[in-house]
């Protein structure tokens, strides 16, 4: 691809802390090659492509797009929950009209195992269709199951370690204040992300790695039930006279009255009632071994906006995965997706690679079982070491205006619509 094309960056699914790091590392990394033109950011990922709703990167300031270092989740650009499914031909086909009309040879996709997916399917499509189009994958998800349960593929998504490390000082919070209100509040169940699998809520022991706290840790995993998890808090009450539970959206307690999205996943923040609040609803219904009651807190997408809690490691490591997916598109290395490999040996460190995204595509990486205490409520040291180097060691400082945090604002710089309105698929 000799000739000068545009470039196209999307984003898809659950934001992160460090989604706007990879964008900005996509944005400064592309000034770099000559063949590459104009970025555009389509606004709410694929459905931005589909609306033609291209907003110019390009044009930006380069103070803004600095400024994305520091912006949580995706308010830059936006991204959506639209699948591109295999009957939606129209949609595809729009895709590549949008594409051609405004000269654009890269696409890349910044999102999970379903926006690999869709990357890999709408560059074989082009390729299909005749147009010189490279598509990418840029990883990211807080939940880290994007991969192999070998970590041959990616060592770890961007947006974990920031999810991790909200866990870890969170749960330091929540200790003291269970701590100091243990005679009327003994017992404290927090509920944490993870659908299917069970690396966040595994995050809240590295608030505690030497277990000096009456801290239970319940993965989707986990191989206890709710009777068990009963007898195990009334166990610490027993002993401890208090009990910090951390537990997964995704524990099995029976039907929640699930709610699912477009991409058939559950989304139980939306679901009828919450893990944590049927636990201490069941807690306090059958009693628990000391006076007071047993509450809840519910964290939501917190876990996923919340700035001050961002790894610098895991900002870091953002931006190289955008400035890596850059490189392999200008290259001519479409067909893969930017990924971080650990280097072995005492020292973190971490090489910037590639991957097929046929391999990561709608792949789902599983919390390794050893990594679960045999008690059944906890995490292993193994799970420590891999992890507590992603949360880094210092607290991120953010660049504040008049008391408030000054976030990126994009000028509202759109390309010429070319096309007909279009309604996606989906939608109609």
């Amino acid at each position: 691809m000799s000739k000068v094309k545009n470039l196209v960056v999307a984003q898809s699914g659950g934001p992160t802390c460090v989604i706007n790091s990879s964008l900005r590392g996509v944005i400064e990394a592309s000034r770099e090659f000559e063949n590459i033109g104009t970025v555009y950011g389509a606004v709410h990922g694929i459905e931005g492509v589909l609306k033609e709703e291209l907003i110019d990167l390009s044009a930006q300031s380069e103070e803004e797009v600095a400024l994305l270092r520091y912006t949580p989740v995706a308010g830059s650009i936006g991204t959506c929950r639209y699948k591109l499914r295999e009957k939606q031909v129209e949609d595809f086909e729009r895709v590549i009209e949008v594409f051609k009309a405004h000269n654009v040879g890269y696409f890349l996709y910044n999102g999970g195992n379903d926006s690999m997916d869709t990357a890999n399917k709408i560059a074989q499509l082009a390729q299909q269709r005749g147009l010189d189009l490279i598509g990418v994958g840029v990883p990211k998800t807080i939940d880290n199951d994007v991969g192999d349960a070998a970590f041959q593929l990616i060592d770890h998504t961007p947006g974990y370690g920031s999810a991790a490390k909200y866990w870890m000082h969170t749960v330091q919070y929540a200790n003291e204040e269970n701590k100091g209100s243990c005679p009327a509040d003994p017992v404290l169940v927090m509920q944490a992300m993870g659908r299917k699998i069970g690396y966040i809520p595994a995050a809240a022991r590295l608030a505690d790695p030497k277990r000096q706290m009456p801290l239970q840790i319940y993965l989707a995993e986990s191989p206890c039930s709710l009777e068990q998890l009963t007898d195990n808090v009334n166990a610490s009450l027993k002993q401890n006279g208090r009990c910090v539970v951390v537990i997964s959206e995704g524990f099995n307690i029976g039907s929640l009255g699930e709610v699912k999205d477009s991409f058939g996943h559950t989304s139980f923040s939306s679901s009828q009632i919450t893990v944590a609040q049927a636990v201490v609803n069941h807690l306090n219904k059958v009693g628990i071994a000391a006076k007071g009651a047993a509450r809840c807190n519910v964290a939501g997408t917190d876990q996923r906006h919340s700035m001050a809690y961002a790894s610098i490691v895991d900002l870091d490591e953002a931006y190289r995965v955008g400035q890596k997916a850059v490189e392999l598109a200008a290259t001519e290395q479409g067909g893969f997706m930017s990924t971080i490999l650990r280097e072995p040996g005492m020292i973190y460190n971490v090489r910037y690679d590639r991957v097929p995204l046929p391999d990561v595509a709608n792949s789902e990486r599983t919390f390794p079982t050893d990594w679960i205490a045999s008690n059944g409520y906890d995490v292993t040291d193994d799970f420590v070491k891999y992890a507590m180097p992603l949360v880094g060691e210092e607290m991120l400082t953010l660049p504040m205006t008049g008391g408030r945090q000054r976030m990126t604002q994009f000028a509202p710089i759109f390309a010429e619509k070319k096309l007909p309105a279009y309604v996606p698929q989906a939608d109609r």
